[in-house]
Formats: structure tokens, sequence, C-alpha cells
């Protein structure tokens, strides 16, 4: 009797602990597909944050050679331009050359003129053409001296053209005189009307009695084939001296000569250069780029036995 019951007993405990054992092993796995699940969903999401970083990586790298050949433009374009200002200031160079050549010829003659190197105008003085009030002809000692300038200008000139005529040019300077304004001007006495027809007769009397007397004048040319002599009137605008008394009004009644170069651009491109100094801060900017940060980390699975 008590050796069945104890071998009753014993088969009771193995039953257990076999039914024991595989429950362990039903959760074991249980927990290990919830551990392979995880480990996919995780490398899922690494893996779509590696593409992103790439695809992102790969549009900073297009970004930046972009920007790149951009800088490289502009640097081209700015020693171009650097280029140009640098003739522009031998042609500056040369037109100061050209103004003191003339004020010196015509000193020689006893014609008393000034000039101003910044803007290219040599003024004829009232001791040189002096128009009375009203009066645009010009008188008989003007008109010598007009004469005796344009012996000093078809002297001088033809080194600074393209001139015309090919056998009678002389060794040019390098740089060209685009134009050539003979200017009239007139004191403030009087209506706008009249004083825009006055400073306009006087430029053009100027002209005619220049070429009259000169004609191979009229042959020097610019690069684009043009008459270098040509005429502008300012009426009042552009006083040379300020007042109102007559010793002012006798001086502004005048006539200028202003000589522009082919090359009288350096404003524009320092105007240029500026807009390349905006651009290039911007390029620097795309240069630039802010990095990708590493991918964010997964959140942390929850520790077994965790409460949800």
């Amino acid at each position: 009797m008590i050796t069945a019951e104890a071998n009753a007993s014993s088969g009771s405990h193995a039953e257990e602990d076999e039914n024991y054992f595989v429950s362990m092993t039903d959760m074991m796995v249980g927990i290990l597909f919830i551990f392979i699940i995880m480990l996919m969903v995780f490398a899922l999401n690494f893996q779509q944050q590696t593409d992103q970083t790439r695809t992102l990586t790969a549009q900073q790298e297009e970004q930046l050679r972009r920007a790149n050949e951009l800088a490289d433009q502009i640097a081209a374009l700015r020693r171009q331009i650097a280029d140009q200002i640098t003739e522009l200031d031998k042609a500056n160079q040369a037109r100061g050359d050209l103004l003191e050549t003339i004020q010196k010829r015509l000193e020689g003659v006893g014609l008393k003129v000034t000039i101003d190197k910044d803007t290219g105008v040599l003024r004829l003085t009232e001791d040189a053409i002096r128009f009375d009030r009203n009066v645009s002809l010009l008188n008989e000692t003007a008109a010598r001296n007009v004469d005796a300038l344009a012996r000093v200008l078809l002297d001088v000139l033809p080194r600074y053209t393209a001139c015309g005529d090919a056998a009678g040019c002389p060794p040019g300077s390098g740089f060209v005189v685009e134009t050539l304004f003979i200017e009239g001007h007139t004191d403030t006495v009087g209506g706008p009307d009249r004083n825009w027809q006055l400073s306009t007769e006087r430029a053009v009397n100027t002209y005619r009695r220049i070429v009259g007397g000169f004609p191979r004048l009229r042959t020097l040319m610019n690069s684009q084939g043009q008459e270098v002599l040509s005429v502008s009137a300012y009426a009042h605008t552009r006083p040379a001296t300020k007042g109102e008394d007559e010793d002012a009004h006798r001086i502004n009644r005048r006539i200028d000569l202003r000589f522009l170069m082919e090359a009288d651009r350096r404003e524009r491109l320092t105007s240029v250069l500026r807009l390349l100094d905006e651009m290039e801060t911007k390029v620097n900017a795309l240069q630039t780029p802010a990095l990708p940060g590493p991918p964010p980390s997964p959140e942390p699975s929850p520790a077994l036995g965790a409460t949800p």
C-alpha cells in the first residue's frame, strides 16, 4: 500500500515538473518573439533615418557644389571688374595729362584757362572768351582766342582719338576720348527759355568757329566711328561761381570743354562690385550649411516585468 502510494505521488510530481517546464518554454519563446519584433522595428527605423540622412547629405553636397561654382564665377567677375577699374584709373590719368598739356599750350599763347581733372573740364575764363549779357556771338577777341584753342586741339587731340585720317594720325596714347563737349553757359539774368537758347547758341557758335577754321578736327573719331567734337548747353543750371553780382554773372557767361574718355564708367563698375559683395555674402552662407545631426535613438523598450 505504501509502495503504491509512493509511486503515485512520484508520478504526480513528475507531471507537475513537466508542465512547469512547458510553461517556461512557451514564455521564453514568446519573449524571444517580442525581442525579435522590437529588433526589426528598430532596424527599420534606423534604416529610414539613415536613408533620410543620406538624402539630406546629398542635397547639401549639391547645394555646396552649386555655391562653389557661383563663388568661382563671382571671383572671376570680380577680377575682370578690378582689371577694368585699373584701366579706368589709367584713362583718368591720361585725361589729366591731356588737360595739363592743353592748359600749358594755351597759357603759352597767352590764354588763361583752368582745369578740373576729376570732372575732365577745361574752363575758358572770361579773359579767353567773354560774352556780353544776352549775347551769343563771339566778338573779335573771343574769335581769335577760339582759333588759338582750335590749333592746340588739332595738335594735341589726335593722340587721344581713334582718328579718321589714318595717314595723319600720330602714335596714340592708348586711351581714346569718346566725346569732347563744347558746353555753353549763362548767368541767372533773364528767363529760363532765353537762357537755354543763349547757352545753346554760344556752344554752337563756338563749335562752328572751331571746325570752320580747322575742319580736320571733324575727322577725329572715337572707337565707334563718331565725331569726337559735340555741343551741350546748360543755361544757368551749372554756375562756375555762386553769387548774383556782376562779377559772378560775367564769370558764369562762359564756355567749358568737357572731355569724356571711353572708359569713364568707374562709378557703374564700383556699384557692380558692391552688388558682388552682397552676392558673395549670400554664397558664403550657402557654403556653410548646418550639418545633419545623428539620427535620434529609438525609445527604450520597457523592462521585463514592468507594469504597463
